[in-house]
């Protein structure tokens, strides 16, 4: 995952060498293999090369247009450069053009609506001098960051990391206490697709573009999840065979990378053991190396649910496989505790353990199926089957749901289902504030934040511009509310996984959140997703034969990543760098004292370390961040 950066000055005031320097200093450690500078004027572009494709290897970025005057700088691998080169008659080029080169010419060509064409994973921007703007965009489900900061008539920075836009003293650097406070009540890191840590710097969402001019930033959606158009009948066959050939796809442009750089996260669920089945397929016809995977597991414990279904995850041929158990975290607790993006980021040890264990592996690009969860949830099915009367075939599947969730009751279930497909609208309506004081009232009870904090901040506030994301209004066709729910469900943790990985210089893919494939799954009715309780069943059925029988029909299990931060939370307490008193002192301002010390005595007498761990990971990150960032030496 490359590093990009720029400056461009909308009062004409030249770009400095030591600025644009400055900006790409910050982002080396993303894009270790080589740094590009370019400056004219009043622009300035940067970049940092991970090389995760072959034309990346070769690629000179910032790249110049020298016809026209643009220039281009990407973070970027397109999955459709056949259908462009042929679309902008390049064929004959199609071994020397680099991603970002095309995405120019598209732009010089197509103008704005060039992101119309573009398939893959990409944030760029681009300076055209001829309307002396600049033109940038994020893709459709955001794995690519894309931070900006805009003073209108001045200037306007963007970077793939924030820090990279601070380092520069023209930017004010004050933390946003709204956001430190959506830290300490989790729920609330979904507030919305723009907000950040510090004040002035937004987030451009998935799927917008952003022209800048001298008169400001012009910010439009160009692109969010819609079914496409259904032109005959489908059959299971039909969407079993559909499915299968654009998950197939998404994988394999995922495995362009350089010879044997390619590995993929391996749980004991469908979603990444998918992943593995298919990309050890696609290596094994080209011939290349076992696959490399990764996995977390307890080597000690034989009870562990988990680790049970990763051993038999990993009896799979043509696969090279990577153990991480947390009890080996003492060495590295420290480097997983900083330097850290977001505090956010602090919650998940288990993926930067991941992604550093990748990184020592030599791998640039690690696949993972998160999104499976999201493109494949099963929705609002039992609930249509009982508005349309379905009665004994929705009250089966909450039965059998029952059975695979594993502990949950079912005439709570029944009444839940029931309720949500009998209430009218009207009465929903008038529930919903109700419901989200209780949970507001719940959330805060259950977190550290103060009252004081809390209020400051209006909490309430922030939980109503989250409801707004998740609205839970009732979307009349099937297949555009499962559109609805790719971003609000999504963005938050793909950018935890895309900032981790880059912080282990690393890139994170998931073939999942595919357009291709969020599309093709927004129209799988809900027998191709549920069936006799078991969820995923569409991709359950296709992986007959490619993952183990104990992996497919796997039921709700436990994960792992909760051991991780517990074993990098007892490290920090057995070494002396985390304590109570410490603790106190850091968070005095954002935490309620009395729950702070009932949580540090559960802590230190056995009991569960999770609110510890958040503190403590807080507590280093406002440290870390307590001045404005300076350039490496």
């Amino acid at each position: 995952m490359s590093g990009i950066c720029g400056l461009f000055n909308a009062n004409d005031a030249p770009v400095t060498e030591m600025e644009i320097g400055a900006m790409t200093s910050m982002l080396e450690r993303r894009g270790p293999e080589r740094t590009g500078r370019w400056r004219e004027q009043h622009v300035g572009l940067g970049h940092t090369l991970l090389a995760t494709t072959p034309e990346l290897q070769y690629e000179r970025q910032p790249f110049h247009h020298r016809e026209t005057g643009c220039a281009i700088t990407a973070d970027v691998r397109l999955d459709n450069r056949s259908e462009l080169l042929h679309a902008l008659d390049l064929v004959e080029r199609c071994e020397s053009l680099g991603d970002a080169e095309l995405i120019l010419i598209a732009y010089v060509t197509w103008g704005e609506s060039c992101v119309d064409h573009l398939l893959g994973d990409f944030a760029f921007a681009i300076s055209d001098p001829r309307q002396k703007m600049l033109f940038c965009a994020r893709d459709h489900s955001g794995l690519r960051p894309f931070y900006y900061f805009s003073e209108p008539g001045k200037r306007f920075l963007f970077a793939s990391d924030a820090r990279a836009i601070l380092v520069l003293p023209q930017v004010p650097y004050e933390l946003d206490q709204g956001r430190i406070a959506d830290y300490l009540v989790p729920q609330l890191e979904w507030i919305d697709y723009t907000s950040t840590f510090y004040v002035g710097v937004c987030r451009l969402p998935p799927g917008h573009r952003a022209t800048v001019t001298e008169s400001g930033v012009r910010v439009t959606e160009y692109w969010h999840a819609l079914p496409p158009p259904v032109t005959a009948s489908l059959s299971d066959d039909d969407y079993a065979e559909g499915f299968l050939d654009v998950f197939t796809q998404a994988v394999e442009v995922r495995l362009r990378a350089p010879a044997n750089a390619t590995g993929s996260m391996l749980s004991g669920g469908m979603d990444s053991g998918s992943v593995v089945a298919v990309a050890r397929e696609i290596l094994g016809e080209r011939g290349d190396k076992p696959l490399r995977t990764y996995s977390c597991v307890r080597r000690q414990d034989s009870d562990c649910s988990e680790t049970r279904a990763i051993n038999a995850a990993i009896c799979v041929p043509s696969i090279d496989p990577i153990l991480i158990d947390p009890d080996d975290l003492p060495d590295i607790h420290e480097s997983l505790l900083r330097g850290n993006e977001e505090p956010f980021d602090g919650e998940l040890m288990i993926l930067k353990s991941i992604y550093l264990a990748a990184n020592d592996q030599g791998q640039r690009v690690v696949l993972d199926g998160g999104g499976g969860d999201i493109v494949l949830s099963e929705g609002s099915h039992i609930v249509r089957l009982i508005r349309q009367g379905q009665i004994q075939q929705a009250f089966a599947e909450i039965a059998a749901e029952k059975n695979f969730r594993n502990g949950t009751s079912l005439l709570r279930d029944l009444f839940r289902y029931t309720l949500a497909a009998a209430a009218p609208e009207s009465v929903k309506n008038k529930l919903r504030p109700w419901r989200q004081r209780t949970f507001m009232r719940e959330s805060l009870r259950e977190s550290l934040i103060s009252s004081d904090f809390a209020d400051s901040v209006d909490i309430e506030w922030r939980f109503e511009r989250m409801r707004q994301i998740f609205h839970g209004r009732w979307v009349p066709n099937y297949a555009e509310e499962r559109c609805d729910a790719i971003r609000p469900n999504s963005t938050a943790g793909v950018e935890r996984y895309v900032r981790l990985a880059a912080s282990a210089a690393v890139e994170a893919s998931d073939p999942f959140l595919d357009k291709r494939v969020i599309e093709f799954c927004s129209m799988l009715p809900g027998p191709m997703r549920i069936r006799n309780g078991w969820p995923k069943i569409l991709l359950r059925d296709l992986m007959l034969g490619k993952i183990p029988e104990k992996v497919r029909w796997s039921r709700a299990i436990p994960h792992l990543g909760w051991l991780f931060n517990e074993s990098v939370a007892r490290q920090a307490l057995n070494s002396g760098q985390l304590s109570l008193s410490g603790l106190r002192r850091s968070l005095g301002d954002y935490v309620d004292p009395t729950s702070l010390t009932e949580a540090w005595h559960g802590f230190v007498n056995g009991g569960d370390a999770e609110a510890i761990h958040s503190a403590n990971t807080l507590s280093i990150w406002l440290s870390e961040t307590s001045e404005r960032p300076v350039v490496p030496d």
